[in-house]
């Protein structure tokens, strides 16, 4: 076992796609083309409008913000949601109050549908 600290004294700045104020930590890489990363904006932060070089989970773990896609129609998203990018979708995210996520890339990757109680 291999205990991961991606505490925020980790987070090293994005400085791509127009980043501000948004930070990441690397959690993980795999055969095959897969990352994990811990996702930080404080408040006011954002990721432009790129397009996904992967599939790409992205889930809420703290606080609140936004995710936009292909239209570029912001969305709110809190603790607890999360949206799911298909590689080369156009898309950006960000928070005017600040949040915590955690980013899963994977080259080809599609949601698992919700299982019906």
């Amino acid at each position: 076992m291999q205990i991961i600290d991606f505490g925020a004294e980790r987070a090293e700045p994005i400085s791509v796609y127009d980043a501000l104020r948004a930070t990441s930590v690397p959690i993980g890489d795999g055969s095959g083309e897969a990352h994990v990363y811990c996702v930080r904006f404080e408040p006011g932060g954002s990721i432009g409008e790129h397009p996904a070089g992967f599939g790409q989970l992205f889930l809420v773990v703290e606080g609140a913000g936004w995710v936009s896609g292909q239209d570029g129609r912001r969305v709110e998203v809190r603790a607890g949601q999360g949206a799911f990018f298909e590689r080369g979708e156009l898309h950006a995210k960000g928070s005017e109050a600040g949040m915590t996520a955690i980013m899963v890339q994977v080259f080809d990757l599609a949601p698992t549908p919700p299982r019906r109680a």
